[in-house]
This record gives structure tokens, C-alpha cells and sequence, in this order.
């Protein structure tokens, strides 16, 4: 069992129950129902990824292969690069900011990540 990927994710699902919650009460009045649906579109893949960990860190004490550690860090960048990048967009479409710079970007690399921490969750169940 991989404490820190069960950690991590537990962590993550917190923190987007909270985000989503001040998405939906707090920031909601002062969005367009286009960027109040990018907030969202970010805590909800937070969330599923966040039970991704838990479950890799569940499944590394029955399949050991190292990739499925490996899948267990794509999964956090991920969350960190495509929701991270999602809440930063909307926080600073808020604050008037009109060009986000390359931030745009980051997030298909972070959905990216995401696929790929699938695929090594797949590969290092297969190659048990």
C-alpha cells in the first residue's frame, strides 16, 4: 500500500470539495456561466483523480510494479497542471487580467498526464 498516494488523494478530494463549494457560493455571482463551468469542469476532475490516487495507492500493495508509483505522480501533476490551471484562468479573469499569457497551455499537458497515469495504472496492473 502507497500511504503517499492514498494521502495525497485524500488531500486533493478535500480540497476539491472546498473549492467547489466557494466556486458554487462564493465566486458564482462574479462569473459567466462559461467560466463558472471551467471552475467547475476543474474540481471535478480534481475529484475524480483524487480517487484515482487513492485507489493506486490501494492497488500498489497487490501489484508492486514501480509504474503503478510512476501513475501515482502523473496523477498529481496532472491535478496540479489541468485543474490548477483551470482555477488560475478563472481567478484571473476575474481580477481583469485579459491575457493569460501561455497559461492556456498547461492544461491539455495536465489532461495529458492524466492519460498517461491511466496507462501506467494499466501497464503495472498487466505486468504484475
Amino acid at each position: 500500500m502507497n500511504k503517499t498516494a492514498i494521502s495525497a488523494g485524500i488531500i486533493f478530494a478535500a480540497l476539491s470539495v472546498i473549492l467547489g463549494a466557494f466556486g458554487a457560493h462564493a465566486l458564482k455571482p462574479h462569473l459567466t456561466a462559461e467560466q463558472f463551468q471551467v471552475f467547475e469542469t476543474g474540481a471535478r476532475y480534481q475529484m475524480y483523480h483524487s480517487l484515482a490516487l487513492i485507489l493506486t495507492g490501494l492497488l500498489s500493495a497487490t501489484f508492486t510494479h514501480k509504474l503503478i508509483r510512476t501513475a501515482a505522480l502523473f496523477f498529481i501533476l496532472g491535478i496540479c497542471c489541468f485543474s490548477g490551471s483551470l482555477y488560475l484562468m478563472t481567478f484571473l479573469k476575474i481580477s481583469g487580467q485579459v491575457g493569460l499569457g501561455g497559461l492556456g497551455l498547461i492544461t491539455p499537458i495536465g489532461g495529458l498526464f492524466f492519460i498517461v497515469g491511466w496507462l501506467l495504472l494499466l501497464l503495472g496492473v498487466i505486468k504484475k
